[in-house]
């Protein structure tokens, strides 16, 4: 489909919100303008970072690297490569094919399910614009001791160092040994096997650094975009503070749109504060503070739930507090909604969702809604001002939506 009409057929899908309804007052339609998709810089080969599945393939080969098609619950997965996909680069997927190539030539099994046995799992490739390759391997060790792991991790390094992976030319090889489907650095650290321990990008004159499981926008001119709107939509003044909440590595409050000539954000505010569940990613945010000059600027590290309410309960400063936050699909945690909404000071929020009509919704009528006691929502309701759709996603149905709620 020529990108043109994919944008129609978003722009179609992204007016269906107007049928979920935002407003508690006046049930049946959105309450703000739903303005026009902002189109992506990049159509094709745009995700920085892709998830290689390891099942059985379409001939039967349970040693094949690629993607899902079908589900678990009908019982009908089947693995395809990747070559087909569009929105996936050929970095990406040179890498999945070696490790395919390696995983085929190892004796040890793959672990298509854990309780079946078998070792090696899925593959996450991450690159960036100036050139760097990260892959990180997922293993199951099941029974193994710490002389066969590590005869493991020798072959996988010589494989991709000093064998046919050399190919791929990966600035980063990690290994993370791992018996949950997903598993942080904390539950089960990342071990460097080759290379640099981080990858390093560059968005809208920042330089940004990039650990293995640090949450990155899948698309980085797209991300330029939308954080040059989300810079816009807080008019934030050198009186505000601006608070980020699920702040990743800090890119999007950092970066300096150099060919316009302006400071970035962090520059334009009295200061920063960014909450982040991953611990690495808040180190990441820190050096990418430091080593851009920037002070006025301080992170917690924990789930937002958590560390927020702490944050806000002893918040005393009449200066203006803008709040961006950018959950996952989950949304946020109603703790975190209850602070917020219990702030006065935070007149003007910015909501980013990549699932706008999934659990982002049951936030939207919590921040609208009336003070309610036995929710314990207390403070004015917020009223959404302003929907702006973005393609992050193209060659796909969805989108990723900014709101802007003010009281």
């Amino acid at each position: 489909v020529k990108y043109e009409n994919q944008r129609k057929i978003l722009q179609t899908l992204a007016s269906r919100l107007e049928d979920l309804g935002l407003d508690v007052q006046k049930p049946g339609g959105l309450c703000c303008p739903l303005q026009p998709v902002v189109p992506s810089p990049i159509v094709n080969g745009y995700r920085n970072k892709s998830t290689f599945s390891v099942n059985r393939g379409p001939d039967g080969n349970p040693k094949t690297v690629g993607l899902y098609v079908g589900t678990g619950r009908a019982r009908n997965i089947v693995c395809v490569k990747a070559n087909h996909m569009e929105n996936i680069p050929l970095k990406h997927k040179q890498v999945a094919q070696s490790y395919e190539e390696f995983i085929r030539r190892s004796p040890l099994d793959p672990c298509l399910l854990f309780h079946e046995g078998g070792h090696w799992r899925e593959l996450v490739v991450r690159t960036t614009s100036r050139g760097h390759t990260m892959a990180i391997v997922t293993f199951h060790p099941q029974e193994l001791g710490q002389e066969e792991l590590a005869a493991q991790k020798a072959l996988l390094k010589e494989f991709f160092t000093c064998g046919p992976g050399t190919v791929c030319d990966l600035t980063s090889l990690y290994f993370q040994e791992s018996t949950m489907t997903r598993c942080s650095h904390e539950q089960s650290p990342f071990q460097l096997l080759h290379g640099e321990p981080h990858i390093f990008e560059e968005v809208l004159g920042l330089k940004v650094r990039i650990s293995p499981d640090a949450f990155f926008q899948v698309n980085t001119g797209g991300a330029e975009v939308l954080y040059q709107a989300v810079r816009e939509l807080s008019q934030a003044g050198g009186d505000t503070t601006f608070l980020d909440i699920c702040c990743g590595t800090g890119e999007q409050w950092l970066c300096e749109p150099a060919s316009q000539g302006r400071l970035c954000l962090a520059h334009q505010v009295s200061k920063v504060i960014g909450i982040e569940v991953m611990e690495k990613a808040v180190e990441d945010a820190r050096w990418n503070a430091a080593f851009n000059g920037i002070s006025n600027c301080e992170f917690h590290s924990g789930k937002a739930e958590a560390v927020l309410p702490q944050v806000l309960s002893s918040w005393e400063d009449d200066r203006p507090l803008v709040a961006v936050v950018n959950p996952s699909r989950a949304g946020l945690h109603y703790r975190v909604v209850r602070a917020i909404r219990s702030c006065t000071s935070i007149r003007r929020l910015l909501y980013i969702s990549c699932k706008p009509e999934g659990e982002a919704m049951r936030n939207f009528v919590e921040l609208c809604c009336p003070p309610d006691p036995r929710k314990k929502l207390s403070g004015k309701p917020f009223a959404p001002k302003l929907a702006l759709p973005f393609d992050m996603f193209p060659h796909t149905v969805h989108c990723e939506l900014v709101l802007l709620f003010t009281r």
